[in-house]
Order: structure tokens, then C-alpha cells, then sequence
């Protein structure tokens, strides 16, 4: 089973990039991997950091070289398990053209799965089957104060949110997967099916890897958003003189969870949930204190895992969840664009490409949908 990637505009490239540096680093030693030479395809000419010029212009115009790409691609599998896209939220070129090759997407193949990931900005979906979050402003405090890095650069930025990725991506033993790897990160290998609600808003975690990622994680198009703990990251240096267990590490991921933490380092230990379990290994996240009462806790989370290391760690474990750690910086950015739309801040820029204030206001109504059926979990 095969899953097509896609990497667009500037940060979706980068990104993407450092993502299969890693995977082919690990799997082959040095790094082999190549892109084809029609894999690509790029033009001078950008969308000017304009989203509704790469939705209304630039999409539209070059949607049918894209697509004959991605067909191309999904030809040369045995089976599409999904489509995985790397993109960011601001800019033109990932955010608007991604925006539209992803609902190209969704109208020419239907029944596959498709998962975007996308960048926030600093200080700041409706089409995929589900979103899954780096924030600029997290990533940038995992380099400065994890990875020990004076002067961050954007390809420290990229690399560490390329690491996570890729601990979600790797092949891994599963529940269902009978002593061999599951390899299919999309969707779920046949014949094992199964879709449920999970953990204190709806949530499901995976430890190390991700097999049935939408199948889990996914079951309602007003619930789409995944963030990701990856623990530990540090610098190379360091890493060197370090030694982890299993319990630690995922005491503290479980503690992640709680507190709603982007990172390890300031974890606030003082949250708590009424545990009813001790919280040793994987059964601390059985505890159903950490679920919503309606859901059965057999079925609230799965765990994954892998003998290979990832990436130079030894033991890592890796956490996807959806559930409420997005609201805060969600609800921040619809209150800053709520009030540069009152201001008519840049809406210039947009109408001129044929956006117009209703489809501005129809957004509005969406985005705080989400914000309100994610509050009411």
C-alpha cells in the first residue's frame, strides 16, 4: 500500500525535504533520497503571499499539471492507502494552492483518505479528512530551549517538525497487524476496520506510530484537528550523555496530555486528572479519568511500536491526539482576523481575486463552529 505525498509552496517543500532526509537516512544509511525528475513542478512566479491569489489565479491555472503528477504517482502503486500533504496556513502559495489541489483532491478520488499537515504562523480544512498542527511558535521554543539552539534558523524549524512526522510515518507492530509491520499510516489494513470517539475531548493516542491514524482518530467531519507530543528532543550533544526508560518517558507524555503541554520541558505537574489507575506504562493512559464518560476506555486508545530507533533516539515516544490543546491558539486567531475584517484590513487583496466578504463571513461561521462543537466535548 502506497501513500502519495505532496509538498507545496516554500514551507510545504522544506518540510517535506528534511522529512524523507530522515527516512531515508535511517533506512539506508546516507541519505538516497531523489526526487524524480517529472515529480515536480515549480514556476518564477509565486502567489505574492496572497492566498486568494493562489486559491483564485494560480490553482485554478496550473490544477491540471498537478493533478496529472499526483495521477502519475497513485498509477505507479499497487494500492493508494492515502494522500498526505505538507503545507502552511499563511502565505499564497501552500495555503491557497494547497487549499485548492486538496479539494481537486477530494473531488477526483473520493474513497481515499487525505491528510494534510499544516504550519501555523508565529503569533497567530474542511476539504481533508483530517489536519494535523505544528505551531511556528512551539517548534521555535522546542529548538531554543530543547534542542539548545542559539540561532534558530528555519531549517532547525523544519527539521524538528520533520522528526515528529516521521515518528508517526515508520512501519509498526500493532494490535492487528499479526507480528508483522503495519505500513499503512493513512488508513487501516484490511480486513481490520474500525472507527471510535477517544480520549478527554475525542482523542486517540498512538505510541510510536500511527497505523489506522484516520480511521481512529477521525470519525466526524466537525472534528478534525490532530496535534502531536514528540518526547524526547534535544540536542545531539546531549542526546550523547542521556539515558531513558520506558515508565519516564511515558509518565511524561500521559502528564503532556493532562496539562495540555506543547513540550516536555515545563510540563505543569499540578494538573490532574481523578485518576482511578496508576499511571505506570501504557496503563496510565487506561485510566478513564482521561476520557469522556460515554466512551469505553478499551476502545479510547491503541499503541504502536517499533524496535527500529528513529533518528538517532534509542526510545522515543510519540503522541497524537484530538482533542482541545488547538482551541486556545485557534480561537486567538479568529479574534485577530475577526478584527482586521471589521478594520477591512487587506480585504483589497482578496476581493480583487474574486473573494468576496460573504465567503469571508462564511469562514467565519465554519471556524467558529469548530471552536464551539470542540468547547461543548
Amino acid at each position: 500500500m502506497s501513500v502519495v505525498s505532496l509538498q507545496l509552496g516554500q514551507c510545504g517543500n522544506q518540510i517535506g525535504h528534511e522529512l524523507f532526509s530522515i527516512i531515508s537516512s535511517d533506512s539506508n544509511g546516507p541519505n538516497r533520497k531523489k526526487y524524480g525528475d517529472k515529480a515536480h513542478f515549480s514556476q518564477k512566479q509565486g502567489s505574492g503571499n496572497n492566498w486568494a491569489n493562489g486559491f483564485c489565479v494560480l490553482g485554478p491555472r496550473h490544477e491540471e499539471v498537478v493533478e496529472d503528477l499526483v495521477r502519475r504517482e497513485i498509477e505507479r502503486s499497487d494500492r493508494l492507502a492515502g494522500i498526505f500533504t505538507m503545507m502552511s496556513v499563511a502565505g499564497g502559495t501552500g495555503s491557497g494552492v494547497g487549499t485548492y489541489i486538496t479539494q481537486c483532491l477530494r473531488d477526483l478520488y473520493p474513497s481515499a483518505f487525505i491528510l494534510n499537515q499544516v504550519t501555523w504562523p508565529y503569533g497567530a480544512g474542511e476539504l481533508s479528512d483530517a489536519i494535523l498542527v505544528h505551531e511556528n511558535d512551539t517548534v521555535h521554543q522546542i529548538c531554543s530551549r530543547l534542542m539548545n539552539i542559539t540561532h534558530i534558523s528555519i531549517t532547525d524549524v523544519n527539521k524538528v517538525m520533520a522528526h515528529q512526522l516521521a515518528s508517526i510515518l515508520q512501519p509498526a507492530h500493532t494490535a492487528h497487524s499479526g507480528g508483522q509491520y503495519c505500513r499503512n499510516p493513512l488508513g487501516a489494513d484490511p480486513p481490520t476496520f474500525f472507527c471510535t470517539l477517544h480520549t478527554r475531548t475525542l482523542a486517540d493516542i498512538f505510541l510510536l506510530s500511527t497505523g489506522e491514524l484516520l480511521t481512529s482518530l477521525v470519525c466526524h467531519p466537525e472534528y478534525k484537528l490532530l496535534s502531536l507530543c514528540n518526547i524526547p528532543q534535544m540536542s545531539s550533544t546531549s542526546l550523547a550523555y542521556s539515558v531513558f526508560n520506558w515508565p519516564g518517558l511515558l509518565k511524561h507524555l500521559r502528564q503532556m496530555l493532562i496539562a495540555t503541554a506543547k513540550m516536555e520541558e515545563g510540563i505543569d505537574w499540578t494538573v490532574s486528572a481523578p485518576s482511578v489507575v496508576r499511571a505506570t506504562e501504557e496503563n496510565g493512559f487506561k485510566d478513564p479519568a482521561l476520557y469522556v464518560p460515554w466512551l469505553q476506555t478499551e476502545n479510547s486508545f491503541s499503541t504502536w511500536n517499533s524496535s527500529v530507533p528513529l533518528n538517532g533516539y534509542e526510545k522515543s515516544a510519540t503522541l497524537i491526539s484530538n482533542s482541545q490543546s488547538l482551541l486556545k491558539p485557534l480561537d486567538s486567531i479568529v479574534r485577530k482576523a475577526w478584527d482586521m475584517f471589521a478594520s477591512r484590513a487587506y480585504v483589497h487583496q482578496y476581493t480583487k481575486f474574486g473573494i468576496s466578504e460573504e465567503d469571508f463571513l462564511d469562514s467565519f461561521t465554519a471556524l467558529e463552529q469548530i471552536i464551539s462543537s470542540y468547547t461543548h466535548l
